[in-house]
This record gives structure tokens, C-alpha cells and sequence, in this order.
């Protein structure tokens, strides 16, 4: 449905609106190349200035690329002229951070906003518009005031607008940053249904990887302008090549508590003569708990677990255990290489005074 192809820009910030009174030049998109599958719900995640609005804003060229293609649906928008590329534009909506509705317009006014000028007639606007309130579940808010909803309600005529012209695509642009968690769940559950309903193509851009998590099949992960790591989601979770990867993958586990811990030496983390302080990280379908069960009585061997954290991502868990493990040293290296031979990744974080001593 999207695939974008060398795609550059580079915006001149005249003097007197840069900070230091220079003029300058940001590169905010550098040879950018990606393909979204018809039907998907992809993600592209980065942290502030690293170029992903202005990515997304290229594939409806609001933004148009310095160089590079940009096709959608099969038309390269690049060679376009101006009449047919709004043509092509109304094959996708957008939605936005902060919303951008009317104030003095009513939640349905809002909604028939871009069908006011496509001809149709008012009787047809006004069928449209409640077909499409009553999909994003506002049937009755149609005649309240942006001033009167809520930040997912007014988010959610946001969506309704953005479908109004039957959309092949919907571009969100930070669409949950402004919002609670739990509204936020809301809206990623809407859009996820819309997906599923609609077979609409869906570009997320966010900072939040919980957001990944929750609703994209597939993301590419953007750093000062660069794609630095792309494919499905649970390949990036489990297997991160990059290190920008990592530090989102380690905003949403809890794990990466344990090397503050090992840094303070908490006494939680504290070990016994004959004890290993352990990382268990594991994917796919083995069921650790069973595995830890077994191990123990196979080699007798005591494994306490001090915390973990488990995910489901694409319908697979994938997560990981903080565990003492306390045995024969002889005991304790069969325990490792049997986990390692069903797929449980382990990482030693620190063994016992006598273990570091014994030859």
C-alpha cells in the first residue's frame, strides 16, 4: 500500500528563527526507504526531533521530500501534478496530537467537515456523518461541542473526520500522546477494530513503545532521521539489534531494574556461598514455569525467583525472570545448558564470593 524509496528533507531554518541567530540546515528525513503491506498496522517509533512527523507528513506529501519516491496504492504522488494529487490525497486521513478540531462546530459539523465540498448532497453528508459517529461509538455527541468532550471523545471525532472519505490509509500522528492510559487503550482498541473492520492501512508515529506493542504487527524505529531497524514487532522485542532499540524495549520491561540493583547492591540481590544471580530471558511458546519446576527437582537445585515481567506480543510471550539460583556448581552448570537447549536465553549477573574463587 506505502512504499517510500530514497526519500529525503531537508528544511533551511532562515537566522532569525534559529536559536543561535545562524542560519542552518536540518536534515530531518536521510534516504529513508520502507514498505507497508496493504491491510497493516505499522509503527514507526523515535524519540523527539528524530524526523517521524515529517516522515509520515511525506507519505501525503504535506511535506514534499526533497528527493526519493513516494507511492501509495500504486501512485508515485512525486510525479503528480497539483489537481490529482489531491485526488490521491483523500486516500488518506490523518489524525493528529491535539486533535485539530473546530471549536465552534458541533461533533457532527466536525465530522462532515471534508464532505462539504465533494458535491455530495446534505441529505447524504448528514447519513454519512451518523455512519460514522456511530462506528467510533460518539452516535450521541453529535450535536455537542468539542468544548464538551473528552480528550479520547474529541480524539475519537478526530478519527470520524479522518474517515469520512472512505480512506485506503490513516496516518496517526501522536494520536495518543495527549491522552491517559487508559484512554489511550481506548483509542488503540478502536483503531485496532477499525483495521479489522475496514481493512484500512494504519501508520502510527509515537515515542511510547507501548504503543508498539499493543496494535502494530509490523515498525521501523527512526533515529535522527535514519531508519536504524525495521520488521515485525516481536523480532524487535526479542532480538534488538540496535542500541536506540534496546533503551525503548527497556522503557516498557521492568527487568532492567535489576542492574540498578546490582550498582546500589540491594540487599535483595544479596547472594549466599554456592549462589548465581541470573537473567532468564525467553520467547515463543516454552512455558518457564514448568521448565523451572522441572529443572529443579532434575538437578537439584533451589532457583528463587526474585522478579520478572511477561508481555504477549502478536499472540507469543516473550519476557524474562531475575533469579537466584543456589546448588552444586557442577548442578548449576547442567541446569544452564539445559535451559539454553529449550530456547531460555540466561545471562550470569554475578556469582558468590567462593564461586568467583573457586578455580
Amino acid at each position: 500500500m506505502i512504499r517510500l524509496i530514497n526519500v529525503d528533507k531537508t528544511f533551511h531554518i532562515p537566522a532569525s528563527s534559529s536559536p543561535d541567530g545562524k542560519a542552518r540546515l536540518v536534515h530531518a528525513v536521510k534516504n529513508v526507504s520502507l514498505s507497508i503491506e496493504d491491510g497493516n498496522i505499522f509503527g514507526v517509533i523515535g524519540f523527539s526531533g528524530a524526523g517521524k512527523s515529517t516522515l509520515v507528513r511525506c507519505i501525503n506529501l504535506l511535506e514534499r521530500p526533497d528527493r526519493g519516491q513516494v507511492l501509495v496504492d500504486g501512485e508515485d504522488l512525486m510525479k503528480l501534478p497539483e489537481r490529482a494529487l489531491r485526488r490521491e490525497r483523500k486516500k488518506t486521513g490523518m489524525i493528529f496530537q491535539h486533535f485539530n478540531l473546530f471549536r465552534s462546530r458541533t461533533v457532527g459539523d466536525n465530522a462532515a467537515f471534508s464532505l462539504k465540498y465533494t458535491g455530495m448532497k446534505k441529505e447524504s453528508i448528514h447519513g454519512r456523518v451518523k455512519e460514522l459517529l456511530d462506528l467510533v461509538g460518539l452516535a450521541d455527541k453529535e450535536h455537542a461541542y468539542p468544548s464538551q468532550l473528552s480528550g479520547g471523545q474529541k480524539q475519537r471525532v478526530g478519527i470520524a473526520r479522518a474517515l469520512a472519505s472512505n480512506p485506503r490509509v490513516l496516518l496517526c500522528d501522536e494520536a495518543t500522546s495527549a491522552l491517559d492510559p487508559q484512554t489511550t487503550r481506548s483509542i488503540l482498541s478502536l483503531l485496532r477494530e477499525l483495521n479489522r473492520k475496514l481493512g484500512i492501512t494504519i501508520v502510527i508515529i509515537t515515542h511510547e513503545m507501548q504503543v508498539i506493542k499493543s496494535i502494530c504487527s509490523h515498525a521501523a524505529v527512526m533515529d535522527r532521521g535514519e531508519i536504524v531497524e525495521q520488521g515485525p514487532v516481536f523480532d524487535i522485542f526479542s532480538n534488538p539489534q540496535k542500541g536506540i532499540t534496546r533503551d525503548f524495549a527497556a522503557a516498557t520491561s521492568h527487568l532492567y531494574k535489576i542492574y540498578d540493583l546490582l550498582e546500589e547492591m540491594s540487599p535483595v540481590i544479596r547472594l549466599k556461598p554456592g549462589q548465581i544471580l541470573a537473567h532468564f530471558s525467553y520467547c515463543g511458546r516454552n512455558t518457564v514455569d514448568a521448565l523451572i519446576s522441572t529443572a529443579s527437582v532434575r538437578f537439584d537445585v533451589r532457583l528463587n525467583i526474585i522478579f520478572g515481567d511477561l508481555d504477549i506480543i502478536q499472540n507469543t510471550p516473550i519476557g524474562g525472570l531475575i533469579i537466584i539460583m543456589e546448588g552444586k556448581e557442577a548442578a548449576l552448570e547442567q541446569t544452564l545448558q539445559w535451559f539454553a537447549a529449550r530456547g531460555v536465553k540466561t545471562e550470569i549477573l554475578r556469582r558468590s564470593e567462593n564461586e568467583r574463587n573457586e578455580p
